[in-house]
């Protein structure tokens, strides 16, 4: 597999040449990046949802995050793809505002995500150690 990148103002595309034919897996990633980036840009009278939220802290986005969670789990139990898509985008902005509170970035995460594949050959959960702690990822 070959990985092209493309940066252009302000967007990374990222292609992955797969054998047969192209595979682009740049949508969510610039999708989550930009909605990161515009959390710098939010005010009141433009944002006032994400504003507000953003004032709450990360008790109250943590908890948006949990709630959110639940109804796409729900959805799911009840068979409503649409519904799941939806709730599912509810569930993805209230986790980005959540990292931005945090302080971690789209781009930690995606490196998380890799050294997980690198190493177990898929970005699944980390196993547990006997004591109940993830072992750590390689490179960690």
């Amino acid at each position: 597999m070959v990985a092209l990148v493309r940066q252009e103002a302000g967007t990374t595309t990222a292609s992955f040449l797969i054998a047969d034919g192209i595979v682009r897996a740049s949508a969510w990633a610039c999708e989550i990046a930009r909605l990161y980036d515009a959390l710098d840009h939010v005010n009141e009278q433009a944002n006032p949802r994400t504003a507000r939220l953003l004032a709450c802290g990360r008790p109250k986005i943590a908890q948006k995050v949990m709630e959110e969670a639940g109804e796409v789990a729900l959805e799911a139990v009840r068979h409503r793809p649409r519904a799941v898509v939806r709730e599912s985008a509810d569930l993805v902005y209230n986790l980005v505002v959540l990292w931005r509170a945090c302080g971690v970035t789209p781009d930690e995460v995606w490196a998380e995500m890799r050294r997980r594949a690198d190493r177990l050959g898929i970005a699944e959960k980390l196993p547990k150690a006997a004591h109940g702690a993830p072992i750590a990822a390689s490179g960690a």
